[in-house]
């Protein structure tokens, strides 16, 4: 096969430079611009900056709100990575199934996650709005979204709801990739469904699993903030303020620069940690066929 070559050395670079462009301008310099401001105390008003050192992140973690947002973000992670996948993995292998309708019932499970967090959190506000949501008046409870431990319950499903389609979409691909004269093999040596699932499905799976994993603690630590915008503004009382709405509110509300910088450092470090972790421990179980 004939290699293809630039007719100048210089052609590929010129070509990749649009792209270097508007990288630099939308990812690299505001990534250095937040860990450079982490370290100064910013005026607001002037923009006036002063080289502080540690100062920013010593007052983050005396800050007993932060700590909250902290722990509060752990949970809702685990609540949203743990219920998708289980939900997903279940609903995707029954949309496997060879059934009438398989492919209406895809697209309905998939279409969720074309929404947008905002589009998605008005939903769940019209189904559990105190004043007039269709689960309030059905189930006569109200205070859904104003009682701290309910309203965090509700955010996490609605979370959890936006993302399914994405989990579906790669499971279903994966489902498709299991042999199927493995499967019929094992039901010939008296493999029963569960012993099948556990053994020869979920391990051709494990790959996707695990690359839900990452992509999952990703979204429920970044990409979560519209749905708690729009549902409850990180209340009641701060049940629902993880650390996404917290540097939101530092940084645009309070408008402390530097010290929302910290925050933008510390929570990148958190999710860059768990993806190392989880490639130390879950990644060692994956099997790649």
């Amino acid at each position: 096969m004939k290699q293809s070559v630039f007719p100048s050395k210089f052609l590929p670079y010129l070509l990749l430079l649009p792209t270097f462009l508007v990288l630099t301008t939308f990812l690299f310099y505001p990534a250095f611009e937040t860990f450079r401001l982490s370290f100064y105390k910013v005026n607001p008003y002037t923009g006036a900056n002063k080289f502080a050192g540690l100062y920013n992140f010593k007052k983050l973690f005396q800050n007993a709100d932060y700590g909250h947002s902290f722990v509060i973000s752990i949970i809702f992670c685990l609540l949203v990575v743990v219920l998708g996948l289980i939900l997903s993995l279940a609903l995707a292998l029954l949309l496997n199934q060879n059934i009438k309708g398989a492919k209406v019932y895809r697209t309905l499970m998939i279409w969720p996650y074309a929404l947008s967090p905002a589009i998605a959190g008005a939903l769940f506000n019209f189904l559990f709005n105190p004043a007039n949501g269709i689960v309030c008046f059905f189930t006569g409870h109200y205070d859904w979204m104003t009682q701290g431990f309910s309203a965090f319950i509700v955010v996490a499903l609605a979370a959890t709801w936006k993302n399914m389609g994405y989990n579906i979409v790669f499971y279903l691909t994966a489902l498709r990739n299991v042999p199927a004269d493995s499967l019929e093999a094992a039901a010939i040596d008296g493999a029963g469904p569960f012993k099948r699932f556990s053994k020869i499905t979920f391990a051709f799976i494990s790959p996707t699993t695990f690359f839900l994993l990452v992509m999952n603690t990703t979204y429920s630590y970044f990409a979560s903030f519209g749905l708690i915008d729009v549902l409850t503004e990180g209340g009641p009382v701060d049940s629902t303020n993880i650390l996404i709405y917290q540097l939101y509110k530092d940084f645009f509300v309070n408008s402390r620069i530097g010290y929302a910088a910290a925050e933008s450092l510390v929570l990148f470090c958190i999710v860059v940690l768990l993806t190392v972790v989880q490639f130390k421990t879950t990644g060692k179980k994956v099997h790649y066929q």
